[in-house]
């Protein structure tokens, strides 16, 4: 114990060594943002040296150097499982720098060596064609958090400690992301740590006082203030403030080794006490000035300590004159002939500062998840099939036959802790009720006698922040686990930019050979557009799969399964995925249930087909199809069908059912999607096609313009028509009914003749009874809630005139 502690020992000398290597971090992101050539200043600076078109941001890149300095000793020190997650971002030339003195970012590229031409090369390569992003980005080691996803960074840190107990997640926050609602919400993420099973997050506010061209809030209130905000979220903040650097680093290093010693005596007493109460855990607050050590001023304005510190500092161009000078008198401030030997190595006796194999933090094998991926032990699904002796015989809720099987594979996987649930309290609400007989939400905060299903050690996690949830689902995927994310359907739209920097995440890594796959983000999306008629307007958008639909095709993929055993079938196959965003929609009330198990895993598996038992044409062409997609647009499609079938017994009618919306694509679009040839001989080449679709109309005509017969498609869809009202008229509102199906296709068939033009007539005065008893009794008619799928089936009351 006395050898450690004197190895923690905080001496002058190792203080001024880190300051040196503090030096170099700063040296060489000054140079990412401006060199071309001359990458150790050899020779005088010149205008050729320098990258004509100047990209990135300095503001926060010395405060994040620091930080990696003083991280790097501590994880010495006490021999740490760390790993940095950047949330300022934009301080891509900290972190690529850092890896690159730690020498993972020289073993992961092997072209860029640790000499004087590897260093050329790291400069030249930063925001350049051909090169790496100016924020932290997937090509840069030890990176679960891209620049872009300005608020997430906390979240996505406790999403990577959750169930992993010798973690800790060094996660700088800068202080104008503290300023977004996700990260405002984040700091409440410590009510759901549990000591003893997960691991820690160190929260670092970066202080630097401006953001693009304001102050920051935290930064203009007073320090009590500030303080007083991180205690009543249930921290213990420490402060290091000043702008001396000598003074910084010892105020630094006590501060680190001081919280690092707490940190581990919580724990310690957690585990050994077997105490998961809520602790209050340490935090750091750095108050420094944006642009530390860079140009004091430039052109008579301050820069240093100010917003015009943000991004570039200094403009090498005509219009500048002076301004290569005082870039070079800038860069030889760091004494670059201390830190670099001729050959452009880091000197030894500062490469010894940083720590070595996993335990450096570019090379931490959390922050590279599918490294540590284990395979979910998976239930059969088959075992929870709907027994469905003829199609449209039996009902059940398919969220609630889902929840069965989720049940079972929490189950499996407790011992291995790799998957969780996530939702903004509506696990319950869209009817997994059945895993919470296996497991309980996680809850670290206090609980009163008449609380249900909380638990300090609980596999489901609900906040109600989608948000939130959403960044612990990415954090807790992106270092190696599995999970899914529910919701209402309508609500998913507020992580829309989340899910956009995600996806992209994944379509980046799928490029870099040392990135290892992980597993798919999952969404579940009940509560849907069509289930929403008590809740009205506000609850019914089925847009998200839009958003989705418009992302890379290699990483994307949207099911609508029309039933349970489809459902079953669908998530069996997303939860055994790796590196796709798959988005499921399904409804959560009693319906009728129309594939057996054996015909609903043939069906999912080829993602779309014609049901024969449905259709009437035979081997022969139809004269239209009815096309579906969506468990309520498949419901109110075959009632239509069934309306034909009685009315207009000579046409014939092929139903089509797409559970893989991509299918609808070419090819040549998505890999998912079918041939020319294969779509034609499903659609035909010129027969009319109602197509009845669970979102909006434009999407389908988005993935099927370049189809053969796409100008004899008619889509019906939701319009942005709701309210409260009954589940029916919903569809009648969106003229996505079974009256209204039946009617767009006698319009195309001019071959119904009287019999269609009485029928249409009868279905028109059919709306009009629809309307007026709704209003009447507050429920649909008899007939439509007691609807039964029957080749002979009548409806009441719609009678042709013979």
């Amino acid at each position: 114990m006395a050898a450690l502690q004197q190895e923690r020992k905080i001496t002058p000398e190792l203080l001024h060594k880190m300051d040196a290597y503090w030096r170099a971090a700063n040296y060489l992101s000054v140079g990412q943002i401006y060199l071309y050539d001359n990458p150790l200043l050899k020779r005088p600076l010149e205008r050729s040296h320098v990258k004509p078109t100047l990209l990135g941001h300095w503001g926060t890149t010395p405060g994040q150097n620091f930080i990696y300095v003083h991280l790097n000793r501590v994880i010495q020190a006490f021999d740490l499982n760390m790993f940095y997650v950047s949330g300022p971002g934009h301080g891509g030339p900290a972190i690529v720098g850092n890896t690159y003195l730690e020498g993972t970012y020289s073993e992961v590229y092997p072209e860029i060596t640790r000499d004087e031409a590897g260093l050329k090369k790291l400069f030249k390569q930063f925001s350049f064609p051909g090169g790496i992003p100016s924020h932290v980005s997937p090509e840069c080691p030890g990176s679960i958090h891209e620049g872009g996803e300005l608020g997430y960074s906390l979240s996505h840190a406790f999403g990577a400690v959750f169930d992993n107990p010798d973690l800790i997640a060094a996660c700088v926050v800068g202080d104008g992301e503290a300023e977004t609602g996700p990260l405002a919400t984040s700091w409440h993420s410590n009510k759901f740590l549990n000591p003893i099973t997960d691991g820690v997050v160190l929260p670092i506010l970066h202080l630097n006082g401006y953001k693009i061209a304001n102050p920051t809030v935290f930064a203009r209130i007073p320090h009590k203030e500030l303080k007083q905000f991180f205690k009543g979220c249930g921290w213990k903040p420490y402060f290091v403030e000043g702008d001396d650097p000598e003074t910084m680093h010892k105020q630094m290093a006590q501060v680190m080794d001081k919280v690092i010693e707490e940190i581990r005596d919580i724990q310690s007493n957690a585990r050994d006490n077997d105490d998961a109460s809520r602790p209050r855990w340490p935090m750091i607050v750095l108050n420094s000035p944006k642009g530390w050590t860079g140009p004091k001023f430039v052109d008579g304005l301050q820069v240093e300590g100010t917003f015009r510190a943000h991004q570039v500092p200094l403009h090498i161009d005509d219009d500048h004159p002076g301004h290569l000078e005082q870039l070079e008198e800038w860069m030889k401030s760091y004494r670059p002939e201390e830190l670099f030997d001729e050959q452009g190595r880091l000197f030894e006796e500062l490469a010894e500062l940083a720590p070595v194999g996993a335990r450096r933090m570019g090379a931490n094998p959390h922050a590279n998840g599918g490294l540590l991926l284990k395979d979910l032990i998976m239930p059969d699904f088959r075992k929870h099939a709907v027994e469905v002796p003829a199609p449209g015989a039996v009902e059940a809720a398919d969220t609630h036959v889902l929840g069965e099987f989720l049940r079972d594979v929490v189950k499996l996987n407790r011992k291995q802790r790799n998957f969780r649930i996530f939702g903004p309290d509506e696990t319950l609400s869209n009817r997994l009720n059945s895993v919470f007989e296996v497991t309980d939400r996680q809850w670290e905060a206090r609980t009163k006698d008449n609380d249900e299903f909380l638990d300090n050690d609980g596999r489901v996690m609900e906040m109600l922040s989608e948000h939130q949830c959403e960044g612990w689902l990415e954090g807790y995927l992106l270092t190696g686990r599995h999970g899914l994310f529910n919701s209402y359907e309508a609500f998913i739209h507020i992580i829309d930019s989340m899910f956009n920097q995600h996806a992209k995440w994944l379509k980046i890594t799928a490029e870099i050979p040392w990135r290892e796959k992980i597993a798919s983000l999952n969404y579940l999306l009940a509560s849907h557009v069509w289930q929403q008629a008590h809740n009205g307007f506000t609850h019914q958008d089925p847009g998200f799969i839009d958003h989705v639909a418009n992302k890379k095709a290699s990483v994307v993929r949207i099911y609508l399964p029309p039933d349970a055993n489809c459902l079953l079938s669908v998530w069996d196959h997303c939860l055994r995925s790796r590196d796709y965003v798959n988005v499921v929609v399904a409804g959560k009330y009693k319906a009728p249930q129309w594939l057996s198990m054996e015909d609903a895993v043939k069906h999912c598996t080829a993602g779309i087909g014609k049901w024969d038992w449905a259709s009437n044409d035979g081997d022969a062409e139809p004269d239209v199809v009815m096309a579906c997609c969506g468990d309520v647009p498949t419901l109110e499609t075959l009632a239509a069908v069934s309306i034909l079938r009685e009315h207009l017994p000579d046409l014939k009618v092929r139903v089509v059912n797409v559970v893989d919306l991509m299918k609808l694509q070419p090819a040549s679009e998505h890999p998912h999607g079918l041939s020319d040839k294969d779509f034609d001989a499903l659609f035909t080449c010129d027969k009319p096609i109602i197509f009845a679709f669970h979102g909006y109309p434009s999407l389908i005509h988005q993935l099927t313009y370049r189809r053969t017969n796409h100008t004899n498609l008619h889509v019906r869809g939701y319009k942005e028509e709701g309210t409260i009202t009954t589940t029916f008229d919903m569809t009648v509102l969106n003229d996505l009914d079974r009256f209204h199906l039946v009617m767009d296709t006698i319009d195309r068939l001019p071959q119904t003749g009287n019999a269609g033009a009485r029928l249409k007539k009868q279905l028109i005065d059919k709306l009009q009874e629809h309307y007026t008893y709704i209003r009447k009794h507050g429920l649909d008619m008899p007939e439509i809630r007691e609807w039964k799928w029957s080749k002979e089936i009548a409806i009441n009351d719609c009678q042709t005139a013979d």
